[in-house]
This record gives structure tokens, sequence and C-alpha cells, in this order.
């Protein structure tokens, strides 16, 4: 049975047994008029309909969006400015969750608000306390809905858009699956809204350049698109993960899938899952910094596996400390790996280019005699 086998393809879905589930703004509020009360709960509908056997969790768009509508508020939602939509979001979001609360208690379900920003993600003792919570809010059967934390969100903390931060949370509570549900039915081979003729495309197997040039810009109501889709598709894929974006206004959508129906658009998964520490140093650690190393490091990481040693070093940059991320870039300067460091910027600085048998002689101490152990290394996609 090959992986693009209908079989196959049908076993991927309906076997998953924790799967994270992500409804943009699109699907949840009505034209901008605020939040679409019935389409909430038919989806709560759906969710407790396939629940059984089975740990959801839903990352949900729509704070903003129903706090301008509650507010009364008439501006450009993109365009306004970021105090204007934090506030929106500290509004919004309670008639979110009372939404929510309301819908699913209709079907003895509880819910739990889990509010998340990317640095949250990237530090890895948060990281692993935001795992332990989510884990334990499954255990007792309670539906966690994950929403980026716009109140207090900035740029430099920000996660972008749900898309990308359902792909983490993916990772985080170690799905078997995500599914995306949007406006639209899936990947199309054009933009439909411009060309009646463009043809949907039931199934990607692996999610390349050519397959992400057909994302288009941001939807109108939220802050995605088809291209941060694509981009959630190739961070979950690589881990080992399928992904399914599908219309989140068709009438029991999940129910459907998880009956077996081939809808929207199904992302294959690429090879098996990476380890978990590798994908969280791979694509949610915040690199602090740059380490530059020669040809003959490059060859050692990349081609032997080996670890780096300071003697690979040619430079340093950035304001890092022991056990933080940073990239490896080559001689010409393209980032090709990622690693947790075992020293600081100011030592690494000082120990550069010398051989481990100096180390100690220069700073007086040797903790290790690599700079970054192999363990902690992951090549970066294309090396």
């Amino acid at each position: 049975m090959t992986p693009s086998s209908p079989s196959s393809r049908r076993a991927l879905v309906t076997r998953a047994r924790r799967v994270v589930i992500k409804v943009g703004s699109a699907v949840l509020t009505a034209g901008g008029a605020g939040l679409d009360r019935g389409r909430i709960e038919a989806l709560a509908a759906d969710m407790a309909a396939v629940g059984e056997g089975r740990e959801l969790v839903l990352v949900s768009s729509g704070a903003i969006a129903a706090g301008f509508a509650k507010l009364g508020l008439t501006h450009e939602r993109k365009r306004a400015p970021l105090p204007l939509k934090q506030a929106a979001a500290a509004v919004g979001q309670s008639a979110l969750m009372w939404a929510y609360e309301s819908a699913f208690a209709q079907h003895d379900l509880k819910v739990a608000q889990v509010l998340l920003t990317a640095d949250d993600l990237a530090s890895r003792s948060r990281f692993l306390n935001a795992r332990g919570t989510m884990a334990a809010l499954l255990d007792q059967r309670v539906v966690p809905i994950v929403n980026e934390n716009d109140t207090v969100a900035v740029d430099e903390i920000k996660f972008g858009d749900n898309d990308n931060l359902s792909a983490m949370i993916t990772h985080l509570v170690d799905a078997d699956l995500l599914i995306i549900l949007s406006d639209i039915d899936g990947l199309y081979s054009a933009d439909p809204k411009q060309h009646p003729d463009a043809r949907l495309i039931p199934l990607v197997e692996k999610t390349s350049a050519e397959v992400e040039k057909l994302g288009g810009g941001a939807s109108s109501v939220g802050t995605g698109g088809m291209r941060s889709k694509l981009m959630a598709a190739r961070k979950v894929t690589q881990r080992g993960v399928p992904m399914v974006v599908a219309s989140g206004r068709r009438e029991r959508v999940l129910t459907e899938l998880f009956a077996g129906v081939e809808l929207g658009t199904l992302f294959l998964p690429q090879a098996r899952r990476a380890e978990s520490r590798k994908h969280w140093i791979a694509h949610i650690a915040a690199p602090r910094g740059t380490v530059r190393v020669d040809a003959g490091a490059v060859a050692a990481l990349v081609q032997r596996q080996k670890s780096l040693l300071p003697g690979g070093v040619v430079a340093v940059d950035g304001s890092f400390k022991m056990g933080d991320c940073v990239t490896c870039v080559d001689p010409a300067g393209q980032a090709f790996a990622r690693g947790l460091i075992r020293y600081s910027a100011a030592e690494l600085g000082r120990i550069k280019g010398l051989k481990t048998s100096q180390i100690e002689g220069v700073l007086g101490y040797k903790d290790y005699d690599e700079v970054i152990h192999r363990d902690d290394l992951v090549l970066l996609a294309g090396e």
C-alpha cells in the first residue's frame, strides 16, 4: 500500500487519535459583522461527534474580528494601529470564549482557554511547561482552545498568523494530524476567485517551492491565506505529520473526513516523524546569534555528521548565552544548520579557531570540547 493510495490516504486521517483543528476568522465571523454563533455551534457539534476515542485541540482565530464588531469599529483591521488591534483582541477574546463555552456545553464538553506568544514556545523550559499543561487538559477530557495572546504580542514575539501557530501546536502536543478549516475547499491550481476553471488539488505529496508558488496573499478577514497554510504544511509534514486543508463552511466536515471521505487537500507526511527535540531546534527555537564556520567545518557537520569544534569557528555574531539556539552559516554567509550552543558569545569569541586542548588555557576552564554537539545540531531543509 503506497502512501498516495486511496486506502493509505484515508488511514492517515481516520487513524489519527490526537488531532489539532485550526479554524480561521473567515469561517467564524459573519462577513465582518461579529461572531457567527451558528457556525461555532455547528463546529462544536462536529467536534463532539468525532471526539470519541480522540483527543482534540482547537486553534481558533476570531478574537480581533469579534472585538472590532463588538466595539462598533469600522476600521480596516489590517491597517488599524497595533494598540487598537490589541484592545479589540481583549474585548473579542472574552466573547469568543463565551461562544465556545456555550456551544461545547451543549455536548457536555468542557473547554479551556490557552493564550500563547511565540516567545512562550521559543524558550525550551516554557515550551515543556506548555506541553505539560496541554497534556493535563487532554487527560481531563477538556478541549484546549488555543489562540495567540494578541493583547500583549508585538512583532518580536508574534507567531505571525494562526496557521503557523497551529503547526507549532501540532508539535507541542505531538499530534497525529493537523486539520485547517478555511473559507476555501483546499489548494487550487490557481486562485478560484479569479480563475473559475481552477481545479482543486486533492493530494500534495511534497510541499515544494513549486507548490508554494500557488499560495496567494492574506485573506480578507484574517491574517493568513493559502500561503501561510502552505508554510504550516511544510513544517508539519517535514516532521512526519499529515495535514488537511478543507472548507470550514461545509456541514459536518470533520465527521466526513474521519469517515474516510476525501475532502479538501491532503498533504502527505515526509518520511518518519522527526525527533521532538530536534524539531524544536529547527522550527520553534528563536536563534539568538550566528556562528560563521569554515569549509572544513561545513563538511564535517553536513557530510560526516560531526560536532562543531572551536577550530572550525571563524566569526561570532550576537549576544547569546550557553544553551541558546544559534544559526550556523557557511563561508558564503548561507545558513545551513541550527544548534544549541555550549559556550556564550563572549567565550566563543575568545576560543574561536583554537584546538580543544587550548580552551582551558584561554578561558581558565573547559566544560566541553564541542561548541555544538551533534545531538544538538539540525541541518536546515535542503542540506
